[in-house]
């Protein structure tokens, strides 16, 4: 038997669960007046959707895909849809791919040896609109996570007196010398995050110290040298620094933002139009894991798998406490955080939100990475897949926020809505 008439038995045996001709009869037509598989889910309700998918019409069009990761915790729910097998339920098998660097995983997911990646929310936009690499249009699937990055100072920073933000600007302003301080990436999240709390507390993040990048797992090892007075990356980084006496928490990106956007699940858009079945199993299964570790009590065990060497590499214990949102800053202060690493959280992580998306570009204006405003809502949902994640949500049976939008006031008071973007971009006394 030819591939082709094989190809034809398996068709034919699926559609045999069909209600009827009738039902075929109207995909065939429908497919023939150029509506294809997007257009069709609009029409169809939820729950023929969902037998649809089962009785296997709109089966994953690449069943095996590569998704990259960075050695941080916060790359549990690739791991664990992958470790748990959530990715065959969806008929997928997904494969992690430790990356060295978020520049690797930039470089690999633009030119196609990456299906998608654990990613820098900052990143996917930064690529999108040409800066921070070569400009390519991009996907955000899904969020990862919220909360559970940290800032990071020095041990000789503190032997300085300085244990917080305040104390930082004092010390710049008092001492002066070239203070220099680490983030992952140009566009990504860190250096988001460490300049808006630098300029919150006074300190221009370009005119009164030098900032660098380094990998996530290289920082303690160049703060333990001296190369640098502090840096802000993902857990199990912030931990790793107290548990090798090296550093100190200045502060939580909870406590800069809470509920602040991190990780995403990233691709190429070109990705999503060939593969748009593929897109949603990925997003259906990881998902599933994401609810899997916001179960507190799997947390442990999610913890000894993504330790081991072939993932984050390092201490189970190391990533442990802070997953469960058990802190000590190492300066003397110990708390139980309700903010900690949060990966679902009844959908209200996983949603794609476009206001996310526009903060970031708000952001990336207001540093002077983007020279020019622009369309901020527009980008945002060119790029945030909104459809593809309403249809994993419902295979996943994930609850939908009643709005794409949301609200939220940062450590400096000022709130972001996303109503006035290229005011509020603008209207920070510290910029570029």
């Amino acid at each position: 038997m030819s591939d082709d008439d094989k190809s034809k038995q398996k068709t034919e045996s699926v559609t045999s669960h069909d209600s009827g001709s009738s039902r075929r009869d109207f995909l065939k037509t429908s497919m023939a007046a150029g509506l294809g598989a997007a257009g069709l889910l609009g029409m169809v309700p939820p729950g023929v959707r969902n037998a649809a998918y089962a009785a296997g019409s709109d089966a994953p069009e690449k069943p095996e895909v590569k998704i990259g990761f960075i050695p941080l915790t916060d790359c549990a729910s690739v791991v664990i849809a992958s470790e748990m097998g959530f990715d065959k339920k969806y008929g997928i098998k997904i494969t992690p791919s430790k990356e060295a660097s978020w520049a690797a995983v930039r470089d690999k997911l633009v030119n196609g040896e990456l299906d998608a990646s654990h990613v820098l929310y900052g990143l996917i936009y930064g690529v999108q609109m040409g800066i921070g690499g070569p400009k390519k249009d991009m996907a955000v699937l899904m969020n990862l996570n919220h909360n559970g990055q940290a800032i990071t100072l020095s041990n000789q920073l503190k032997d300085k007196g300085v244990t917080d933000g305040a104390s930082l600007k004092k010390l710049i302003d008092k001492e002066k010398r070239e203070y220099t301080f680490a983030h992952t990436f140009p566009t990504g999240t860190h250096a988001m995050w460490i300049y808006y709390w630098m300029a919150a507390n006074g300190i221009h993040p370009f005119n009164d110290v030098k900032t660098i990048t380094v990998p996530p797992p290289q920082m303690v090892a160049n703060m333990r040298v001296g190369n640098m007075d502090g840096y802000c990356v993902g857990e199990p980084w912030g931990a790793r620094a107290i548990f090798d006496k090296i550093g100190f928490t200045a502060i939580t990106t909870q406590d800069i933002w809470k509920d602040h956007p991190e990780k995403v699940l990233g691709t190429r858009l070109e990705f999503v139009q060939k593969y748009p079945n593929t897109a949603r199993a990925m997003t259906a299964a990881i998902l599933e894991a994401s609810k899997y570790i916001d179960t507190m009590s799997n947390r442990p065990k999610v913890a000894q798998v993504i330790a081991q060497k072939s993932y984050v590499n390092t201490e189970e214990s190391v990533i442990e406490g802070r997953m469960k949102g058990e802190y000590d800053n190492g300066i003397g202060k110990k708390w139980k955080d309700p903010n900690y690493m949060k990966f679902y959280n009844d959908g209200k992580v996983t949603y794609p939100y476009l206001t996310d998306g526009m903060w970031f570009l708000t952001q990336h204006k207001r540093w002077g990475l983007l020279k020019e405003d622009m369309d901020y809502l527009a980008i945002s949902k060119q790029v945030n897949q909104i459809e593809i994640y309403k249809q994993a949500a419902t295979l996943a049976k994930v609850p939908l926020p009643a709005s794409p939008m949301r609200s939220t006031k940062l450590m400096d008071g000022v709130v972001w809505d996303g109503k006035d973007p290229k005011a509020y971009a603008a209207g920070f006394k510290i910029k570029v």
